[in-house]
Formats: structure tokens, sequence, C-alpha cells
């Protein structure tokens, strides 16, 4: 495998295995009181992964949560592995029970192997469209996860193969997921119940990851 697949390949194996973890929200269901959002999640995407958030409402117009999260993939060594994000979600618009959701992350995850380890940093988008109302919620949801720059460190291993190769920053074109699925909940007083499920593509929307789908189980706590 030359090189330059390699690197490709291995992007994409890191983008799927945390792509579209974040924190979900019933938005009907958020009181005015409620202003901080605890939330931890346990998924399936490539391979088991678990993850903890932490949201803020601020006092706005429109419904705004200011959200950070850490997600980590099981395996041996707990943080060879992780990925953080921080950013926000925004209930846009609503008539009724229909409510229209975005959310924007700025997203830093670490990848490591026998052949190399990754700093990336990227971005992450998502638009949710769904049901709302106080006791559950059901909705339809679209995201994109582009890794925009990422830092290669090679190991001696590689090097054995490729002895020119050159650690550093790399801005590949090709590191980007798209996903789609469903996402609903049921809530209890303070409490969450959430579940989400779906499909992971690339961005040329023809290659799709080793295992291609995605599940999400979600709790969240509000005080």
């Amino acid at each position: 495998m030359r090189m330059t697949q390699l690197i490709i390949a291995i992007l994409l194996w890191l983008l799927s295995f945390t792509t579209t973890l974040a924190q979900t929200i019933n938005w009907k269901n958020l009181k005015k009181e409620e202003k901080h959002l605890l939330n931890a999640t346990v998924g399936w995407e490539h391979g088991l992964v678990y993850g903890v958030a932490y949201g803020y409402k601020l006092k706005t117009k429109l419904p705004i949560v200011v959200d950070a999260s850490f997600s980590i993939p099981s395996g041996e060594t707990v943080f060879d592995d992780f990925k953080s994000k921080i950013g926000g979600q925004i209930n846009v618009y609503q008539i009724n029970n229909f409510h229209f959701n975005t959310s924007l992350h700025g997203i830093y995850r670490r990848y490591e192997n026998p052949l190399v380890t990754l700093q990336n940093f990227g971005a992450d988008a998502t638009v949710v469209i769904g049901y709302y109302k106080p006791k559950w919620f059901t909705a339809i949801e679209l995201g994109f996860d582009k890794a925009i720059v990422t830092h290669f460190k090679h190991t001696e291993i590689y090097r054995e193969v490729y002895p020119a190769v050159k650690d550093g920053w790399y801005e590949p074109s090709t590191g980007g997921n798209a996903n789609y699925g469903i996402q609903g909940g049921y809530s209890f007083h303070r409490n969450d119940i959430t579940l989400r499920l779906g499909k992971v593509i690339s961005q040329d929307f023809k290659t799709e990851p080793m295992v291609p789908f995605y599940i999400q189980l979600g709790y969240n706590y509000k005080l």
C-alpha cells in the first residue's frame, strides 16, 4: 500500500469510530430553571464507545445550549484513542410541537496504532428536525464530520518500510464523514433516556466504514 493510500485509510478509520456521538436534548422538557445538563452515553461506532458531556443553557431568546464532551472507544489502553468536542446547540425554530435544531462543534481527537500516532483538529455540524412533547420526542438527524488538519508521528516500524516519511501536519481533502438517522427519547422529572441509530458514509457518498451503522443509548440529568 502506498503512503497516500495508507494515510487515507487511517483517516477514514479514525473518523469511523467516533463520528456521531453527541448530547441529545428533549427541548420541550428543558425547563427555564434547568441550566445544567449532565450526560452519559454508550454506543457502537466501529467499536464500543463511551462518552460523557456537560451542557449549559444560556439566557437567550432562542434556546441555546453550549456544551463539551469527551468520548473513548473500549480498548486495552484507555487514552490512546479519544475524541473531545466543544460547541453548542440551538433550537432555531418551532411551530407547535415541531422543532428545527442545529449544532456546531470544534473537535480534537487522538488515534494511535503500531504504525502512527495522529492528532486531529476538525469540526462537525448537525441538523435535527423532530416532534417534541414534554414526555417524549422523535426526530431525524443529518450530520457531517470533517477532519480539517492532522498531525502524523510515525513509528519506527513504519519508517522501516518508508524511510523517507516525514512527521508533521497534513491537510487531507478526503477526511470527512456524513451521517443520517433517527433519534428519540423518553423524559421524566429531570431525566431523559435517549436512543439514536443511523448510518455513516464518507463524504464522497460511496465509501463506507467497515461497520457503517451506529447506535447510541444516552442518559441526561438536568439541574
